[in-house]
């Protein structure tokens, strides 16, 4: 019997707690990132994949990959300087990925995706004809060296407004025969977004959407359907902007076909559908090939760290 009464206090207690919780604090919870997660997110930008190993290995090698010695601090501190050096830009101290798009940008007027050690080794092969040598921190630096003043970015935070008109171009192929719903689509920024003279999308930063519902041609007449959302485009900073296909973006489209006496790859635009804008094209068989040119538009105002371009 005493037993049983434990049992019922400490399951009692427990559900007291858990209703002493606030939703906020759950919430902050689940959004916070382990060090394993950040660790992992660093992997991928750096070298494209996650890694092998122990979170301890792992840590090592990314340290050595990033700044050739070991520093001195605790395993959770190495994780969060190699997470924030990676990844987390401000206006004082520009992330490792800003530099690298920036330094492409600055050298080739575009910005390339992958890896940014493949990145790094791509742009020091253009500028020097070989590979350079030591850690990737001292090859960025001596990159920046060579390309800014004072081997220093000038970077400023500003708005992006909402309804803002990006050019893109479709990187995926799409074709409604092979295609089904939930597919992804990758496609391209096709010209630099400025706002308040601050560079803030790149030519060539990627943006991501997915089909949101196919229909194969069928008898009788009925006509295939594709319905295309288009998502996310990433910012100079690594911010994932919320794009969309609205009437602003639907009709700068239609202005750039009839400017080129055509249709855009024989696309009706249509939309926007729900929170997320779409294209619709109607015809027997719909077949979008890489390259097809379109604008969307940013969904809501955003701030975000562009570079200072002159």
């Amino acid at each position: 019997m005493k037993l049983f009464f434990k049992r019922w206090i400490a399951i009692f207690v427990a559900c007291t707690f858990a209703l002493t919780i606030s939703p906020a604090a759950v919430l902050a919870a689940r959004l916070e990132q382990t060090p394993i997660e950040k660790i992992t997110v660093a992997e991928q930008m750096v070298f494209g994949m996650e890694q092998t190993g122990s979170l301890v290995e792992r840590t090592n090698k990314l340290e050595k990959e990033l700044f050739g010695l070991p520093g001195r601090e605790a395993l959770m501190a190495k994780v969060e300087r190699i997470y924030n050096y990676v990844r987390e830009t401000n206006p004082s101290e520009p992330s490792l990925v800003y530099k690298m798009s920036a330094l492409e940008w600055s050298l080739t007027q575009y910005v390339s995706k992958g890896a940014v050690k493949n990145r790094l080794e791509a742009l020091e092969k253009t500028v020097a004809g070989t590979v350079g040598n030591g850690s990737i921190d001292s090859r960025i630096t001596r990159l920046m060296t060579i390309t800014f003043s004072g081997a220093k970015l000038q970077a400023s935070l500003v708005n992006l407004p909402k309804d803002t008109l990006i050019k893109i171009k479709t990187v995926t192929p799409l074709d409604s025969k092979k295609n089904k719903t939930g597919d992804p689509v990758e496609f391209a920024v096709a010209e630099d977004v400025y706002t308040a003279g601050v560079l803030v999308i790149a030519k060539g930063a990627v943006g991501r959407g997915k089909l949101a519902k196919v229909d194969q041609a069928q008898n009788f007449g009925r006509d295939a359907k594709m319905e295309i959302s288009f998502d996310t485009v990433e910012a100079l900073d690594v911010t994932q902007v919320t794009t969309i296909l609205g009437e602003k973006a639907k009709k700068e489209t239609e202005s750039m076909a009839l400017a080129a006496g055509a249709g855009v790859a024989g696309m009706i635009l249509l939309g926007p559908i729900g929170v997320v804008g779409a294209a619709f094209v109607h015809g027997k068989n719909i077949t979008i090939p890489e390259g097809t040119m379109l604008y969307i538009q940013t969904q809501n105002d955003v701030e975000l760290v562009g570079m200072v371009a002159k």
